[in-house]
């Protein structure tokens, strides 16, 4: 970890990833710890933002961040070419996404995606962004999903 000024540098098996944080929230390294300080009570909210957000870089430079995403429908498919996802969700035409620089895309079956990579804020947008391009409906449960997620179910009509 290097520190300079409010910039944090955090390197590690996986990568190497640079933030700037807050100049109200003092950072100092002592030793192999990382020490946040504030001012102040009122800046409570930002120290633990600045805390999580370290913590989150610490991570992912080590471990990694990995989403997972399935697709439930008949005839829905994912495929990889290149860095280029194509989904065909049920529309007239087949929806390709571009991955973001730092994401590696894995497709294992036609309906599993698995995203990976050392930022958790770029791995969850990408994620969400996926996952909105057909979102899962209530009543038959078909589109895309994370692999935890519940998708609640509702009644569909009855008779009279």
């Amino acid at each position: 970890m290097t520190v300079d000024g409010d910039q944090l540098t955090v390197k590690g098996p996986k990568g190497e990833m640079t933030r700037q944080f807050d100049s109200a929230i003092s950072i100092k390294q002592e030793d192999n710890e990382i020490h946040l300080d504030r001012p102040n009570d009122s800046l409570k909210a930002i120290h633990g933002t600045t805390r999580s957000n370290l913590y989150n870089m610490v991570v992912g430079v080590t471990e990694g961040y990995v989403k997972k995403l399935q697709l439930v429908g008949v005839g829905y498919r994912a495929q990889l070419k290149g860095d280029t996802l194509i989904l065909n969700v049920g529309y007239s035409h087949p929806v390709e996404m571009h991955a973001p620089k730092g994401v590696k895309i894995e497709v294992p079956s036609n309906t599993e995606i698995n995203l990976s990579g050392i930022s958790k804020q770029v791995v969850g947008a990408f994620a969400a962004t996926i996952r909105d391009v057909r979102p899962p409906e209530p009543y038959k449960g078909k589109g895309i999903r994370y692999v935890d997620e519940y998708v609640r179910r509702k009644e569909g009509k009855t008779g009279k």
